[in-house]
């Protein structure tokens, strides 16, 4: 019995390993990279906690060198997805009903894991298998998945602890329950903490859940599964089920006990789903918690007062780290003619210095993109750009398939505001910037508020409060992510809870109480000490002094 009110451990950031030169975390990478990518590895699924291989394979290859394949994945489909919702409906009461403070303890375990002799595993795997340097992998699934671990115990403390006030006679409780079902995550390529947080966040609250990898991350989220293996998460909580869209998608928003959506992804993509969620909705128990964080084209303005060589720091650093594959990604930039000069010789610098190659030399800043889809997709956009009498090729514009996806960091010029590389998310390393008159800033606000439906992330660079004071009231509705003098890139759990609005998603904020607040249903117990034994009140009855009216 667990008699005592239990004190999670106080979240505290992760700290960032430098992986520098000579340093002991490098050597020790750098053998794990070495080891790994000179295997290929059976990727089953995992249904009911056990290993599934359908026999239908796909091939998961290094996108810096696509000829090498680092594993082969089994993929699910129809008969094999309600298997997998059987275990989670099964698995449901148990884990509901499991003290809190149980489902606390794997996900901590799992953060001392991932902090320990896992980091290397999930660091190497992800720069494998997702192309990323040493710094972008280490603060993605190592340093932010840990976070997520964390500071999620903290927020579920922090819901369970809010309890309403109750009268004399009367003890009020809310209870807060797992959905009635099975909640849904589909996580993306880009983050190995996003694919490791999408499943764990309701899994913490005591939801069952089938997740959906993407196919291209399948070596880091094998990883992962094992990872919450060895933390002790039982059987058939998290079941992870990859497959094409529709052959995981359709049987599962078909089930009567399909319960909520966790989603990171297309706009697109999340558009069909809540249609065909709407469409199946006489099937449901209930209504699904439907949560997801969708595209972007996240901006940097700078005013006429701007530190040019922070903006042009910003404009390399938030358009081109992990190649301009991350959502908040800075895609359009808006200056004013007077600075253009001197953010262009430094940011023009500054680009001379990245090389760009394979992960396995540590000295490379960027590395590829992640398969030929999306390098067909955004080497059409540069190709397109390069006819257009509205553009001019800055810096980059270069790109071969040969070995790897790559793509130079590419910047355009235009004098089009409304160009689609203005306008259209393209996810991959290219910045189109447009240059306005320093007179035109008020009209410049309007105009960056009116081009894109997405909200997601911005950034305003201005050395005059006044400036910051305003544009940010202007901009109130225009990304769920706000920066002051900063790149739009980089939330950290538990300092900026990251999340959009409009066309960019339902701004459910991972890295705060207000995503794992959707994952509950709350149940409201009121409990009397002293009921009633008659019905009557004190109002209705009779009294001598009473006039008629």
């Amino acid at each position: 019995m667990n008699n005592m009110f239990s004190r999670t451990p106080d979240p505290v950031n992760e700290p960032v390993r430098s992986h520098g030169p000579g340093s002991p975390e490098r050597a020790s990478l750098r053998s794990t990279i070495k080891q790994m990518r000179e295997e290929t590895i059976d990727i089953p699924s995992f249904i009911g906690g056990e290993k599934f291989r359908s026999g239908n394979l796909i091939d998961v290859v290094a996108p810096h060198e696509h000829a090498r394949v680092l594993g082969r994945a089994h993929q699910c489909s129809g008969p094999d997805i309600q298997r997998a919702i059987d275990s989670a409906v099964s698995a449901r009461q148990d884990w509901m009903n499991m003290d809190w403070t149980d489902r606390a303890a794997v996900f901590l375990k799992a953060a001392d894991l991932l902090a320990g002799p896992w980091r290397d595993v999930i660091n190497a795997s992800t720069m494998l298998g997702q192309s990323k340097n040493p710094y972008q992998a280490e603060i993605d699934s190592a340093c932010e998945l840990i976070d997520f671990f964390r500071f999620n115990v903290r927020f579920m403390e922090q819901i369970y602890k809010d309890q309403p006030i109750s009268s004399p006679g009367v003890w009020n409780r809310v209870q807060y329950r797992a959905l009635e079902g099975f909640v849904f995550a589909v996580t993306p390529f880009n983050f190995t903490s996003i694919a490791g947080n999408l499943p764990t966040a309701p899994a913490l609250m005591g939801n069952t859940v089938l997740w959906k990898p993407a196919s291209t991350q399948l070596l880091s989220a094998y990883y992962l599964y094992k990872l919450f293996e060895e933390a002790g998460l039982p059987k058939g909580v998290i079941n992870m089920v990859p497959g094409h869209g529709a052959e995981v998608g359709d049987p599962i928003f078909a089930s009567e006990h399909f319960a909520g959506l966790h989603f990171t992804g297309s706009t697109g993509t999340f558009n069909y789903m809540w249609k065909t969620i709407g469409n199946n909705m006489g099937t449901y128990r209930g209504y699904p918690r439907v949560v997801g964080e969708t595209g972007g084209k996240d901006f940097i303005l700078a005013h006429p007062s701007a530190d040019a060589m922070a903006v042009a720091t910003a404009i390399v650093r938030g358009g081109f780290e992990y190649q301009g594959q991350k959502c908040s990604a800075a895609s359009r930039v808006y200056l004013p003619k007077s600075l253009w000069p001197v953010i262009k010789d430094s940011m023009l610098a500054q680009l001379d210095e990245i090389t760009m190659g394979p992960i396995e030399d540590f000295t490379h800043f960027f590395n590829a993109v992640i398969d030929k889809k999306a390098y067909d997709s955004i080497s059409g956009y540069i190709a397109q750009a390069k006819q257009s009498p509205d553009i001019e090729v800055v810096a980059g514009g270069n790109y071969s398939d040969e070995v790897g996806y790559f793509i130079e960091p590419t910047v355009l010029l235009t004098s089009n505001p409304k160009y689609r590389t203005m306008c259209e998310e393209i996810f991959g390393p290219v910045v189109t910037i447009f240059l306005y008159e320093d007179a035109d800033y008020d009209e410049t606000v309007a105009l960056l508020n009116s081009t894109s439906p997405f909200a997601l992330t911005g950034a305003i660079f201005a050395q005059d409060r006044a400036v910051l004071a305003s544009t940010s009231a202007r901009l109130v509705d225009a990304a769920g992510n706000f920066y002051l003098n900063d790149k739009p890139t980089g939330a950290v759990v538990g300092q900026q809870p990251f999340g959009g609005a409009r066309a960019s998603g339902t701004n459910d904020k991972a890295g705060s109480y207000l995503n794992l607040v959707r994952w509950v249903s709350a149940r409201s117990i009121k409990e009397n000490f002293n009921p009633p034994h008659h019905f009557s009140y004190p109002f209705h009855q009779a009294d001598a002094n009473d006039l008629p009216i």
